[in-house]
């Protein structure tokens, strides 16, 4: 049906490990929910597994803080070790005040903390680790697609989205870092409304749409649910990428 989404949160997903074949995982997950893979199809993933299985856990123990970071720790109140890790992934530092550390990612992304994440990291025991964002989520998306692709022979989107806040409104929502095999974007500009009024300025951000989608069943706490497929979403034929989300920093009137 046209007019009919459905998500499913992909069952039995294990602890990610360093390592793990993701694709594998979501095969599996498909067959226990049961799902028949198709062309069109969007599996969303959690950035937490994607991270993890690409090895982006940092234990704070191995971390020297520089003076930057002591500085920055100092104006925040945050461990300075952490802050040596933000260090590690921004390219500019966009607020800061006690409890807050705003910047933007070599990927583009304005975010608290550079993304870096302390919840559903690991255990608690004597060591403390965070985790860092994929170093490319558009990449890692692309790969999974094409090992998707491989084993079922079918044309699915991936799309890796993570939990960020938003300037001007209270609350976290499902952001997409992450994208391969649909448009990040739709262009609607040019196309008639219901009158015959020809769309002047209407660009949807739909990975945003799914992420944000997909997240009410992944949860933010101790779901378990990083993996869902999601069908009959309507998207033009056009391979996009994360990147084309990141406002370009001179049509950025807030900065």
């Amino acid at each position: 049906m046209d007019n009919q989404l459905t998500l499913t949160a992909l069952p039995n997903i294990p602890l990610i490990q360093r390592g793990d074949d993701l694709a594998a995982i979501i095969l599996r997950g498909l067959t226990d929910a049961p799902i028949a893979l198709a062309d069109g199809d969007v599996i969303v993933l959690a950035q937490k597994i994607v991270s993890k299985a690409e090895g982006r856990m940092v234990r704070l123990r191995d971390v020297t803080p520089s003076p930057r970071a002591r500085e920055l720790a100092q104006q925040t109140g945050k461990d300075a070790r952490f802050c040596e890790v933000v260090l590690w992934d921004m390219r500019e530092i966009v607020r800061v005040r006690e409890g807050l550390l705003i910047v933007e990612t070599h990927q583009g992304w304005v975010c608290a903390n550079a993304g870096i994440d302390r919840s559903n990291v690991a255990p608690h025991d004597d060591e403390e680790w965070i985790l860092r964002l994929p170093e490319d989520a558009d990449r890692s998306a692309c790969d999974l697609r094409a090992r998707l692709r491989d084993a079922s022979g079918c044309d699915v989107g991936i799309v890796i989205n993570d939990t960020h806040g938003r300037a001007w409104r209270n609350g976290a929502i499902g952001i997409a870092i992450g994208v391969a095999g649909i448009p990040a974007l739709e262009d609607l500009r040019g196309q008639p409304d219901l009158f015959g009024y020809h769309l002047q300025v209407t660009v949807v951000g739909l990975a945003d749409q799914i992420a944000s989608a997909a997240s009410l069943l992944q949860g933010q706490a101790d779901e378990g649910r990083p993996i869902v497929h999601a069908r009959g979403i309507p998207f033009s034929q056009r391979d996009g990428a994360a990147r084309e989300i990141v406002r370009a920093k001179e049509m950025d009137l807030f900065r």
